[in-house]
């Protein structure tokens, strides 16, 4: 059972409210977002299908343990990972948002094993063979906050509070 936790809308009001409605839906709607981590004095950015408990607490992702990001995340687990809901149109001036979850990644243990599973899976199906090699890492990034851009300059920071 996943533990509920509240977003901390800073600073609190009506465009708060509706840039929070936007990065509900992103985390729902799109399949994929970028993974930003750091190997050595390196950034390095990679694709990642993810899925966002209800809560928004944790996203969780899967790569291979062979891949740069997950040797990046053994030497650091600090990471972030942008989603965002661009359409790639000149209308994104106004009606584009993005959101940066920043947190720690950990490896997600035999007790999370089955709501990793369940989340995922619900929003990726396509993935199911993938989860199942040997090679592939189950991760999840515990996020300690979003930060929410629209209309390419409202700035606002959701904290995940327990």
């Amino acid at each position: 059972m996943e533990e509920f936790v509240h977003l901390n809308l800073n600073p609190p009001g009506q465009q708060a409210q509706e840039l929070e409605q936007h990065l509900r839906d992103m985390a729902a709607s799109q399949l994929f977002a970028v993974l930003s981590t750091v190997g050595g004095k390196q950034p390095y950015a990679s694709l990642v299908a993810f899925a966002a408990s209800t809560d928004l607490a944790r996203i969780y992702f899967s790569t291979s343990r062979t891949t740069r990001k997950f040797n990046n995340l053994q030497g650091n687990p600090r990471a972030a990972i942008l989603m965002d809901n661009r359409s790639n149109q000149a209308t994104d001036l106004r009606l584009a948002a993005a959101a940066t979850a920043v947190g720690k990644v950990e490896a997600i243990g035999p007790d999370k094993e089955a709501v990793f599973r369940q989340v995922f899976l619900a929003k990726q199906p396509h993935m199911g063979e993938f989860l199942e090699a040997s090679n592939t890492a189950h991760l999840c990034l515990n996020v300690d906050a979003y930060y929410v851009v629209s209309r390419f300059q409202s700035v606002f920071e959701f904290r995940v509070v327990p």
